[in-house]
């Protein structure tokens, strides 16, 4: 009789940490990993094509100094924060790394919208060759953001529903993941002075 309870006990232990949530909070948290690592990826392709951008505009606009001068802060500052894994459930550094790559954007805004008073400049091929690889990679940002997101959704959701919050309060300790927002400043035009 003690024998049964035992295999009973065993049994029940078994297929309770089945129904636990453990495996799949892992793989979420994993996925959450993976699809930041995109995002990532897709922000250093950006970062590495504007260098050649501000080099083919400088020949054409060189007194557009303050424009070129601003982009080439704001891939610093952008290049400086980075965000690991682990720090993506830090609301404050999630902020921060937003921030710079708003900047980013906006300064980027900022050169196309000189690029447009230069006729030569936007017919030449190199620097349509780089506006167009442009335009791909911040298609591809936003792609891997929105991935992200939903990477961060579907880990958010379990670790927080029963029994997953169980486990995880007990064997885990995991935590929320910040979802990737726009940046404020991306709700304004930039504003352009000729």
């Amino acid at each position: 009789m003690t024998r049964f309870f035992g295999t009973l006990a065993i049994l029940l232990t078994l297929f309770g940490l089945t129904g636990c949530g453990y495996n799949q909070m892992q793989t979420n948290e994993e996925a959450v990993k993976s699809a930041w690592g995109n995002v990532d990826a897709a922000l250093q392709r950006r970062l590495d094509l504007i260098p050649n951008l501000v080099e083919t505009v400088k020949g054409y606009a060189s007194h557009e100094k303050d424009t070129l001068t601003a982009v080439t802060d704001a891939r610093a500052k952008a290049g400086q924060i980075k965000l690991t894994p682990e720090t993506l459930a830090d609301p404050a550094a999630m902020a921060a790394f937003q921030q710079a790559q708003g900047q980013m954007q906006s300064a980027l805004s900022r050169l196309f919208a000189v690029a447009e008073n230069y006729p030569q400049l936007k017919a030449d091929q190199n620097f349509r060759d780089l506006q167009h690889q442009l335009e791909g990679t911040e298609n591809r940002i936003n792609v891997a953001r929105q991935r992200y997101n939903q990477a961060v959704e579907l880990y958010n959701g379990s670790i927080r529903t029963f029994p997953n919050f169980i486990t995880n309060s007990l064997l885990l300790h995991l935590t929320p993941k910040e979802y990737y927002k726009a940046d404020e400043a991306a709700s304004q035009a930039p504003k352009v002075k000729f």
